[in-house]
């Protein structure tokens, strides 16, 4: 970790605290718990993993690698912006990422200014945002290097579906972490595979996950906003 600072930062914008709104989405969990489908911590670790490994947040880690590394070139990070921006399957998903990719730049350009930032951000006005984007813009703009961004990153979105299910299910807090153990592996390998995949080749393939997601929008009681 680089000694400027970097790490300080990281750990700021992947805390519970930072203001970007991530409690309130499940990304479908909420669904899958209301219709069976995840009933314990192995259940919520399966959906977790499904999560990172082939669903949204495999994409995101692809796109954030790939942001990361064009961060200085404002033509290509627009062009992967615009992807990012489109890569989902329902608009709850879309909704997450983009709501909290506002949030996250904006919050970060006034706490954490840097030219980069406020260049990018002139240049979205009125254009959706993911979160993945914003982060990656960010970690890049202000020396964190690539792969420990990505795993905390990734680590973050795990943490937070854990959470959603530890008061969906419901589980105890105890369970609660020992799904987080256990999905420790999947975030480290995740990581490993987006630093070195193709952006061309960038797929996911889950169509339960999306399923949940379609179903959550018309969901009768909800607690999550996906």
């Amino acid at each position: 970790m680089a000694p400027d600072g970097a790490l300080y930062r990281l750990l700021a914008w992947t805390s519970p605290s930072y203001p970007v709104g991530a409690f309130s989405y499940s990304h479908g969990l909420e669904w899958a718990v209301e219709s069976g489908q995840v009933r314990d911590a192995a259940g919520l670790v399966d959906y977790v993993a499904a999560v990172l490994g082939r669903g949204g947040a495999w994409v995101d880690a692809v796109l954030f690698a790939a942001t990361w590394r064009a961060a200085a070139n404002p033509g290509a990070l627009d062009e992967l912006a615009d992807l990012a921006a489109a890569f989902r399957a329902s608009s709850e998903t879309a909704l997450e990422a983009r709501q909290q990719g506002q949030a996250f730049l904006t919050v970060t350009a006034k706490a954490w200014p840097h030219p980069w930032l406020d260049a990018f951000a002139k240049r979205r006005a009125g254009l959706p945002v993911a979160h993945c984007t914003a982060m990656a813009l960010a970690c890049a703009a202000h020396g964190v290097p690539l792969e420990p961004a990505l795993h905390a990153y990734l680590h973050g979105v795990s943490a937070n579906l854990v959470s959603a299910g530890v008061r969906l299910v419901p589980l105890g807090q105890t369970d609660g972490q020992i799904a987080t153990a256990r999905l420790a592996p999947v975030v480290a390998a995740v990581t490993e595979r987006a630093l070195a995949a193709d952006i061309a080749d960038l797929g996911t393939a889950a169509p339960g996950l999306e399923l949940c997601s379609l179903a959550h929008e018309t969901q009768y009681t909800r607690l999550f906003r996906s």
